[in-house]
């Protein structure tokens, strides 16, 4: 098993970790040295590069916190090569990324499951809904960067924190016009660049407009970045077993080989406006506006190994006759919006703090992906040799099916330079047909927080109350209702549809060994024509887009929090200590309806009620003037999401047991207690020497499996279905997830001239963790990796500015798959992979720059495997990416 404890890790961990600390108090304190030169009106420290000047930020903010936190503010003319905030927040300490074709989109704080991080956007609360509502991670592709004028990841909790955080609450600062210079100020760059795989054009633009007298400030901006991306893919379908020493057929059930062409999109629109008629008063309204669009073109061939005529095949390779080929192919979009506003007021005197807030939030998530499948008429199968000595790339080899010299017998034939892509058919004896395949999730979400504070010489009391009121309704993803588009079906239409006729004379472009070459699909045309299908059949009434998503897919949910906290702070010579507790009280309303095998459809409701109570205390020890010791305690809860926890199923009374699939309303919340520790040393050159440590403890973790119901939450007219085997997420046992980073950051400034323009930042996580089921023990959880490493080189000097990313992560399971009674049926795993970026900019005036972001230059390769490297379910790569333009600021 990949992730597993190991005590001889964990002793070496601990002998580092003192080993630093004694180290550390050793060292020298080195205080950087200023004049009043260095010195603007406000007294703080100017240091030239843009780069020094961000750093030098974060690690003023973290030496203060009240918390264990790691903050990265944004660079004034953007230093990182970051189209996105997942992006800019995988660079900091702990912090693991997932992508999606290539593309950063959830955070995964301490290599924790991504539900385990909340997100706040100034302070505010936000929901995170996925595709389908079947998690509560938040989406931060849809989330650009240049918006943002900080991010702060807060791995330990303070009581005016949202509770809604196993391991880390993750919060996106805007800007504030008031907080920046005064006069008016414009930012912004525009920049194009190309994708080396499949040469589509890269491009990105952003502007900031801003003026602030002191008094009134305003603030307006706009992002825009988009790329057109082909995306080699290759995946296995399941493997099955050996039935017995003497079976010749198992193995990979098939080997898809895929490409997408994809135009992605991320936009954003921002402006606020801040009022403040004296020192200590405040008031502002923000809106923001941000979409992830992706236009995705899908050329995809299923070779069916487990329905050849005859042959042999294994995990090595194998030699089939006949062998069915399916096409698939479409034009989809994706869609996921952020409507954020919010409105409030800060006031300060006579040793009182009032923050108000209010805010209304909508995010919208949809996909319609209209899918067509054709296939090759047995007649006209090929036979098909494959290769798995290299298990990512299997090579595949296509051959004639001729008569073998027995009577109705066939064999492979003559070998075949190509696949002939006409073979795909459409007649009525082997029709082709379309899904609309579909999803939505929408939300809205209205939250009022208020936070109240009064110094008492070296005591300051807080409190605060907060109510978010949200609706979720949407549907899970939907495949119910296909459409036959055999000429039988389109008699009638004046329509006809022949896959054939779609096929263009433009070869793939892939970096992959194939053994066998494609020509792409006119899928933009594809979509046109069936667009035009649908809307024909509707209008005869031969075609219903209501029965896309069936009744047992929906949800509809309420959730409302009321919150109050209360918390002291106490500061005294050598340090702090903040401690409190947090109250919440959770009412959901859950409603949806129950499809019996027979049609009939049952509305459910389960409604849940409850109160909980979040203690913690972060106390913070100023050893000396550079070294600071942290200890900190905490209690903190994730929720199901919408849809693991909707009502919503589909239930067969005749099977034996009876099944059922869908939600599960009787989940309870992941409970965790935690420990967190950290020894930072600050040191010259805007630098830190830290290492932490932490520590969860999780109740009723989350899982999905087949198993008994246990319960009467099913249960109508009569019938008991407690015993039915119910296939949704589950509540497993206990677990516990720890680890230890390690952070350095420094400029050299004890180096020579010119040599002293270089510079470090790097971090390096090491975890463990697992929990337990009835069913299973040693679990590891999904997303963890055991170690994760980000580091940056840099140099920035004479209006030079240099900067070489890293980052790895090790692999980690991605899929648990328990079964039946406990029967491991197979998990899957995602690879480990390197990303290395390059950014270059050069000063060419104070106000005008040049740059060129040279992004995955390992041209890395993102895989999965099941159980083990032998079996892989997936390999895809992007290839690398080049972007340069011009920034400008005045």
């Amino acid at each position: 098993m990949i992730l597993k404890t190991s005590a001889t890790a964990l002793l070496r961990t601990s002998i580092s970790l003192m080993a630093f600390a004694a180290a550390a108090t050793g060292m020298p304190a080195m205080a950087q040295e200023t004049t009043e030169d260095d010195k603007d009106g406000n007294g703080e420290i100017i240091v030239q590069g843009a780069i020094i000047t961000a750093q030098g930020e974060s690690i003023a903010q973290k030496r203060n916190a009240d918390n264990l936190i790691d903050i990265s503010a944004a660079d004034s003319v953007g230093r990182f090569p970051d189209q996105n905030s997942a992006a800019a927040l995988s660079r900091l300490p702990a912090v693991a990324v997932q992508r999606d074709q290539g593309q950063e989109r959830y955070i995964q704080v301490r290599g924790a499951p991504n539900r385990w991080t909340s997100v706040s956007i100034d302070g505010v609360p936000m929901i995170g809904a996925d595709e389908g509502g079947l998690t509560r991670a938040y989406r931060f592709d849809a989330v650009p960067a240049v918006i943002l004028s900080a991010l702060a990841i807060n791995k330990s909790l303070t009581p005016n924190i949202q509770a809604e955080a196993i391991v880390a609450n993750i919060d996106l600062r805007t800007f504030s016009p008031l907080e920046g210079k005064t006069g008016f100020h414009v930012q912004g760059d525009i920049g194009y660049g190309f994708m080396e795989l499949g040469e589509g054009d890269q491009r990105q633009g952003s502007l900031r407009v801003s003026y602030s007298d002191g008094t009134f400030g305003v603030v307006a901006g706009a992002s825009h970045y988009r790329r057109e991306q082909v995306t080699d893919n290759r995946e296995v379908g399941l493997y099955d077993e050996p039935s017995g020493p003497t079976d010749t057929q198992f193995g990979p059930t098939e080997i898809d080989i895929r490409q997408y062409r994809l135009v992605r999109e991320n936009n954003g629109l921002f402006a606020a406006f801040e009022y403040s008629p004296q020192e200590g008063q405040k008031l502002y309204a923000r809106t923001i506006y941000t979409e992830f669009k992706d236009d995705e073109q899908r050329d995809q061939y299923e070779i069916r190994l487990d329905r050849a005529l005859s042959g042999t095949r294994n995990l090595s390779g194998g030699d089939l006759v006949r062998v069915p080929i399916r096409g698939s192919f479409n034009l989809g979009n994706y869609r996921t919006r952020n409507f954020i506003n919010t409105i409030g007021g800060d006031y300060e005197e006579d040793g009182w703090k009032v923050n108000f807030a209010a805010n209304y939030t909508r995010t919208e998530n949809t996909t319609y992906l209209p899918l067509v499948q054709a296939s090759t008429a047995t007649a006209t199968s090929p036979s098909v040799t494959y290769d798995f000595s290299r298990p990512n790339l299997p090579i595949v080899q296509l051959f004639q099916t001729i008569p073998g010299t027995t009577a109705g017998s066939f064999v492979r034939g003559p070998a075949l330079a190509n696949f002939d892509q006409s073979t795909l058919i459409n007649a009525n004896t082997s029709p082709a047909l379309v899904i609309p395949i579909v999803q939505d999730v929408f939300t809205d979400s209205y939250t009022v927080k208020l936070d109240v504070a009064k110094e008492l010489g070296d005591v300051t009391l807080t409190g605060g109350l907060l109510y978010a009121d949200r609706d979720i309704g949407g549907f899970i993803f939907a495949t119910s209702n296909a459409v036959l588009l055999s000429p039988q079906a389109l008699a009638g239409t004046g329509l006809s549809f022949n896959p054939a006729s779609y096929i263009t004379n433009k070869p793939w472009d892939t970096g992959f060994p194939l053994g066998l070459t494609f020509n792409y699909v006119d899928n933009t045309r594809m979509r046109a024509d069936l667009d035009n299908i649908f809307a024909t059949l509707q209008r005869q009434g031969r075609f219903n887009p209501a029965n896309n998503v069936p009744a047992e897919n929906r949800f509809q949910l309420n959730e409302k929090t009321l919150t109050a906290y209360g918390m002291a702070k106490w500061v005294f010579d050598g340090g702090q200590v903040i401690a409190g507790a947090r109250v919440e009280h959770f009412r959901l309303q859950n409603q949806g309806q129950a499809r019996l095998a027979n049609g009939t459809l049952v509305p459910l409701s389960a409604p849940q009620d409850y109160t909980d109570i979040f203690p913690s205390v972060n106390a913070r020890f100023d050893v000396t003037d550079n070294l600071v010791f942290r200890i900190a305690g905490q209690r903190g809860i994730a929720r199901p999401s919408f849809g693991e926890i909707r009502v919503g199923s589909a239930i067969n009374d005749t099977n034996s047991p009876g099944t059922i699939s869908g939600g599960n309303p009787t989940l309870r919340p992941e409970y965790t207690w935690g420990v967190d520790a950290s020894l930072e040393y600050y040191i010259p050159g805007q630098g830190i020497i830290a290492v932490s440590g932490f520590h969860r403890w999780v109740d009723n973790v989350l899982f999905s499996n087949t198993q008994i119901v246990g319960s009467d939450t099913f249960n109508s007219n009569g019938v008991d279905r407690s015993r039915y085997l119910l296939t949704s997420s589950f509540n497993g046992n206990s677990g516990e997830l720890y680890g230890v980073e390690f952070n350095y950051q420094q400029q050299f400034t004890f180096l020579p001239s010119p040599l002293d323009g270089f510079g470090f930042q790097g971090n390096l996580t090491l975890l463990e963790g697992s929990f337990d089921t009835d069913q299973r023990r040693n679990i590891g959880f999904p997303g963890t990796s055991d170690t994760i490493v980000n580091a940056s080189l840099y140099y920035e000097k004479y209006g030079l500015s240099v900067r070489a990313s890293y980052q790895w992560r090790s692999d980690y399971l991605e899929t648990l798959s328990i079964g039946t009674g406990g029967t491991v049926t197979g998990d899957e795993f995602r690879g480990g992979y390197t990303n290395v970026d390059v950014a270059i900019r050069y000063d060419i005036t104070p106000n005008i720059s040049l740059f060129a972001d040279l992004n995955n230059l390992t041209d890395a390769k993102y895989t999965a495997f099941l159980g083990n490297k032998g079996r892989p379910t997936e390999v895809e790569q992007i290839g690398r990416r080049y972007l340069a333009g011009i920034r400008f600021g005045f």
